[in-house]
């Protein structure tokens, strides 16, 4: 199996997101953060499911990386906005 077919079947699992309260795949948490980048939770979401840290390792910026081990969470209502305004933005 290649890089590329191991990547898109990760992609689509799915799981819980603490955050939105509904299902939502690996894809959407690489893309769902600031600038379409990674969601801060993403360690924390999907350790039990895979080795999400040696993926991101492998895929991220060492300073990216690291930026991410690091993050601290945004106030709720903050988040919460944005997460608005980046649905509206899909819509449109």
């Amino acid at each position: 199996m290649s890089d590329d077919t191991k990547r898109k079947d990760r992609d689509q699992i799915e799981r819980r997101c603490p955050r939105l309260g509904g299902s939502v795949s690996f894809d959407y948490c690489r893309t769902s953060g600031d600038d379409h980048s990674v969601c801060w939770k993403i360690l924390d979401c999907w350790w039990e499911s895979f080795d999400v840290v040696k993926y991101l390792q492998n895929s991220l910026s060492e300073k990216r990386f690291n930026q991410l081990v690091h993050a601290k969470p945004k106030p709720k209502i903050l988040s919460l906005v944005e997460l608005i305004e980046q649905a509206k933005k899909r819509i449109s």
